[in-house]
C-alpha cells in the first residue's frame, strides 16, 4: 500500500490548521482550527474489505511533572508513551480517500460525539479523553480527531504518525467507547497490508524557530 496527503509531506510539518494548539506569544498556546488532514491510499490488496485509521504520537511524556510549567523543559532523554489522536474503523472497502477537514473542522469543548461517524464508519475515543478528565470545563468523551498539542515546554518535536490498514473483515470487532489500543487488539490476525506517514509539530519556540 501507499500513503499520501495534501496537507503535508511525509516526515514534514504539520501546518497549524491541522493541529488542536498552536504558539501564543503571550499565552504559549492557543487553540487552532483542528482540521483533519487529507489522506490518500493506494496500491490496496484485492481482497480488503474495509480500512482503519489511526493517527499516534508515540513522544508523550511519560511523567507529566514538567509539563507546560514555566522555567522548565520535558526533558527530551525522559520516556516517552503513545497518545492517540484518531482512531477511525470500519471505512468502506471502495475508499481510497478521506478530504481535509470530513471528520474535523474545529474544536468541539468536552469533545465530539460519537462512535457513529460519516458513511457508515465509526470513531474511538482518542486520549484527550483521559488528559481532559479532571478539567471541569473539558472533560467529556473525545471521539474522532483532535489534533497535535505537544508540551509547550518539550524538549522533544514530537512525531504524528498516521497508518491506514487493510483489513479482511467488513466491520472490526469493537464496540462502545473503544480506543486505539483496543483497535490494534482486534486488529491482530485481519491485517492484510499497511502504510503509514509521519509528521512532526512542536509548541515550543526555541525548536520552532530552528
Amino acid at each position: 500500500m501507499k500513503l499520501h496527503s495534501t496537507s503535508f509531506v511525509d516526515h514534514g510539518v504539520i501546518p497549524e490548521h491541522n493541529a488542536f494548539a498552536k504558539i501564543d506569544a503571550r499565552t504559549h498556546v492557543a487553540l487552532a482550527a483542528n482540521v483533519n488532514p487529507h489522506l490518500a491510499w493506494s496500491d490496496t490488496p484485492q481482497q480488503v474489505q474495509s480500512f482503519v485509521v489511526i493517527c499516534c504520537d508515540p513522544d508523550a511524556p511519560s511523567r507529566a511533572d514538567d509539563v507546560n510549567q514555566k522555567e522548565r523543559e520535558v526533558p527530551a532523554d525522559l520516556p516517552r508513551v503513545d497518545f492517540y489522536h484518531w482512531v477511525l474503523v470500519d471505512i468502506d472497502l471502495h475508499t481510497r480517500e478521506i478530504p481535509e477537514g470530513a471528520y474535523s473542522s474545529g474544536i468541539t469543548p468536552r469533545g465530539k460525539a460519537g462512535p457513529l461517524a460519516l458513511d457508515g464508519t465509526r470513531q474511538g475515543i482518542n486520549d484527550y479523553t483521559s488528559w481532559f478528565a479532571t478539567d471541569r470545563d473539558m472533560n467529556g468523551d473525545y471521539f474522532g480527531y483532535d489534533g497535535p498539542c505537544p508540551p509547550w515546554n518539550d524538549a522533544l518535536v514530537h512525531r504524528y504518525v498516521f497508518t491506514v490498514y487493510a483489513l479482511d473483515v467488513a466491520e472490526l470487532d469493537v464496540t462502545g467507547r473503544f480506543t486505539g489500543a483496543q483497535v490494534l487488539q482486534a486488529m491482530q490476525g485481519h491485517i492484510l497490508d499497511q502504510a503509514s506517514i509521519t509528521g512532526t509539530y512542536t509548541l515550543n519556540t526555541r525548536l520552532h524557530n530552528l
